[in-house]
Protein backbone atom coordinates (compact mmCIF):
# COMPACT_ATOMS: atom_id res chain seq x y z
CA UNK A 1 0.00 0.00 0.00
CA UNK A 2 1.17 3.61 -0.67
CA UNK A 3 1.69 5.39 2.28
CA UNK A 4 2.92 8.62 0.53
CA UNK A 5 2.37 10.82 -2.72
CA UNK A 6 4.60 13.45 -4.09
CA UNK A 7 2.95 15.60 -6.68
CA UNK A 8 5.40 17.70 -8.78
CA UNK A 9 3.80 20.82 -10.68
CA UNK A 10 5.70 23.22 -13.06
CA UNK A 11 4.55 26.92 -12.50
CA UNK A 12 1.92 28.09 -14.88
CA UNK A 13 2.47 30.06 -17.97
CA UNK A 14 4.30 33.63 -17.12
CA UNK A 15 4.70 36.96 -18.47
CA UNK A 16 7.43 37.03 -20.63
CA UNK A 17 11.17 38.16 -19.01
CA UNK A 18 11.31 41.79 -19.61
CA UNK A 19 12.06 44.66 -17.26
CA UNK A 20 11.00 42.97 -14.46
CA UNK A 21 14.11 40.28 -12.84
CA UNK A 22 13.02 36.59 -13.38
CA UNK A 23 11.93 36.02 -9.95
CA UNK A 24 9.35 38.72 -9.75
CA UNK A 25 7.78 37.68 -13.28
CA UNK A 26 4.00 37.23 -13.03
CA UNK A 27 1.69 34.61 -14.50
CA UNK A 28 0.00 35.73 -18.03
CA UNK A 29 -3.56 35.27 -18.08
CA UNK A 30 -3.25 32.20 -19.65
CA UNK A 31 -1.03 30.92 -17.01
CA UNK A 32 -3.81 32.00 -14.73
CA UNK A 33 -6.43 29.97 -16.43
CA UNK A 34 -3.87 26.51 -16.37
CA UNK A 35 -3.44 26.95 -12.84
CA UNK A 36 -7.09 27.21 -11.96
CA UNK A 37 -8.00 24.22 -14.41
CA UNK A 38 -4.51 22.62 -12.63
CA UNK A 39 -5.81 22.49 -9.10
CA UNK A 40 -9.50 21.64 -10.15
CA UNK A 41 -7.52 18.33 -11.76
CA UNK A 42 -5.53 17.93 -8.51
CA UNK A 43 -8.79 17.93 -6.80
CA UNK A 44 -10.78 15.31 -9.13
CA UNK A 45 -8.01 13.45 -8.89
CA UNK A 46 -8.48 13.03 -5.02
CA UNK A 47 -4.45 14.79 -4.78
CA UNK A 48 -5.42 17.20 -2.77
CA UNK A 49 -2.02 18.09 -0.87
CA UNK A 50 -1.62 18.09 3.13
CA UNK A 51 1.66 20.18 2.74
CA UNK A 52 3.11 22.42 -0.16
CA UNK A 53 6.51 23.30 -1.20
CA UNK A 54 6.37 26.56 -2.52
CA UNK A 55 9.59 28.43 -4.74
CA UNK A 56 9.19 32.47 -3.62
CA UNK A 57 9.34 33.04 -7.06
CA UNK A 58 5.99 35.43 -7.43
CA UNK A 59 5.12 33.06 -10.53
CA UNK A 60 5.13 30.12 -8.35
CA UNK A 61 3.15 31.65 -5.52
CA UNK A 62 0.45 32.88 -7.96
CA UNK A 63 0.01 28.99 -9.41
CA UNK A 64 -0.27 28.11 -6.10
CA UNK A 65 -2.81 30.44 -4.67
CA UNK A 66 -4.75 29.58 -8.01
CA UNK A 67 -4.51 26.36 -7.10
CA UNK A 68 -4.91 25.93 -3.35
CA UNK A 69 -8.48 28.17 -4.25
CA UNK A 70 -9.52 25.35 -7.12
CA UNK A 71 -8.80 22.95 -4.28
CA UNK A 72 -10.76 24.84 -1.53
CA UNK A 73 -13.69 25.04 -4.07
CA UNK A 74 -13.58 21.32 -4.03
CA UNK A 75 -14.11 21.20 -0.56
CA UNK A 76 -10.36 19.94 -0.30
CA UNK A 77 -8.92 21.27 3.55
CA UNK A 78 -6.24 23.46 3.51
CA UNK A 79 -2.81 22.49 3.53
CA UNK A 80 0.82 23.36 5.28
CA UNK A 81 2.41 25.53 2.92
CA UNK A 82 6.21 26.15 3.29
CA UNK A 83 7.51 29.15 0.51
CA UNK A 84 11.51 28.68 -0.08
CA UNK A 85 13.88 30.93 -1.70
CA UNK A 86 16.11 27.23 -1.84
CA UNK A 87 13.32 25.91 -4.36
CA UNK A 88 13.59 29.04 -6.65
CA UNK A 89 16.99 27.49 -8.36
CA UNK A 90 16.90 23.79 -6.80
CA UNK A 91 18.34 21.31 -8.47
CA UNK A 92 16.74 17.46 -7.96
CA UNK A 93 19.07 17.11 -4.67
CA UNK A 94 17.64 20.39 -3.11
CA UNK A 95 14.07 19.52 -4.28
CA UNK A 96 14.83 15.93 -2.51
CA UNK A 97 16.20 17.75 0.18
CA UNK A 98 13.40 19.72 0.99
CA UNK A 99 11.24 16.72 0.85
CA UNK A 100 12.83 14.60 3.50
CA UNK A 101 11.90 17.34 5.90
CA UNK A 102 8.12 17.04 5.49
CA UNK A 103 6.39 15.72 8.27
CA UNK A 104 5.94 11.95 8.40
CA UNK A 105 2.24 12.60 8.54
CA UNK A 106 1.87 14.30 5.56
CA UNK A 107 0.25 11.60 3.06
CA UNK A 108 0.32 13.89 0.07
CA UNK A 109 3.27 16.80 -0.56
CA UNK A 110 2.65 19.22 -3.59
CA UNK A 111 5.77 20.70 -4.43
CA UNK A 112 5.41 23.99 -6.95
CA UNK A 113 8.79 24.79 -8.75
CA UNK A 114 10.31 25.62 -12.17
CA UNK A 115 11.84 23.75 -15.60
CA UNK A 116 13.82 21.72 -15.86
CA UNK A 117 13.67 20.67 -12.23
CA UNK A 118 10.44 19.34 -12.17
CA UNK A 119 10.61 17.13 -14.78
CA UNK A 120 14.21 16.18 -13.98
CA UNK A 121 13.06 15.42 -10.05
CA UNK A 122 10.58 13.08 -11.70
CA UNK A 123 12.91 11.16 -13.43
CA UNK A 124 15.44 10.84 -10.87
CA UNK A 125 13.14 9.79 -8.11
CA UNK A 126 11.30 7.29 -10.21
CA UNK A 127 12.83 4.01 -9.66
CA UNK A 128 11.14 0.19 -10.26
CA UNK A 129 7.74 -0.08 -10.83
CA UNK A 130 7.82 3.16 -12.41
CA UNK A 131 5.08 3.95 -15.71
CA UNK A 132 8.20 3.68 -18.38
CA UNK A 133 5.77 5.62 -20.89
CA UNK A 134 5.31 8.27 -17.95
CA UNK A 135 9.17 8.03 -17.31
CA UNK A 136 9.93 8.80 -21.20
CA UNK A 137 7.47 11.80 -21.49
CA UNK A 138 9.01 13.37 -18.64
CA UNK A 139 12.51 12.61 -19.18
CA UNK A 140 11.81 15.00 -22.50
CA UNK A 141 10.62 17.85 -20.08
CA UNK A 142 7.04 19.30 -19.08
CA UNK A 143 4.83 22.26 -20.06
CA UNK A 144 3.68 25.03 -18.16
CA UNK A 145 1.40 23.67 -15.50
CA UNK A 146 1.63 20.25 -15.84
CA UNK A 147 2.27 17.81 -12.68
CA UNK A 148 3.70 14.31 -11.98
CA UNK A 149 2.76 11.92 -9.27
CA UNK A 150 5.42 9.80 -7.37
CA UNK A 151 4.62 7.14 -5.17
CA UNK A 152 6.95 6.51 -2.21
CA UNK A 153 6.61 3.44 0.49
CA UNK A 154 8.01 4.54 3.52
CA UNK A 155 9.05 7.80 5.04
CA UNK A 156 9.59 11.04 3.44
CA UNK A 157 12.99 10.68 4.41
CA UNK A 158 13.54 8.06 2.09
CA UNK A 159 13.10 10.23 -0.73
CA UNK A 160 16.44 9.28 -2.97
CA UNK A 161 17.17 8.96 -6.58
CA UNK A 162 15.47 6.04 -7.86
CA UNK A 163 13.44 5.22 -4.84
CA UNK A 164 9.57 6.02 -6.05
CA UNK A 165 7.33 5.22 -8.36
CA UNK A 166 5.99 7.90 -11.42
CA UNK A 167 2.52 6.96 -11.98
CA UNK A 168 1.44 9.99 -13.95
CA UNK A 169 1.79 12.90 -15.78
CA UNK A 170 -0.71 15.24 -16.58
CA UNK A 171 0.04 17.94 -19.17
CA UNK A 172 -0.95 21.66 -18.18
CA UNK A 173 -3.74 23.00 -20.32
Amino acid sequence: MTSHRLVLLRHAKAEPAGALADHDRPLALVGRRQASAAGAALAAAGLAPTHVLCSSALRTRQTWELVRTALAAAGAPAAVVTVSDDLYAATTGDLAAAVQQVPADAATVLVVGHEPTMSHAAATLAGEGSDAEVLARVQRGVPTAAWSVLELDGPWDATAPGALRLVRVAAGD
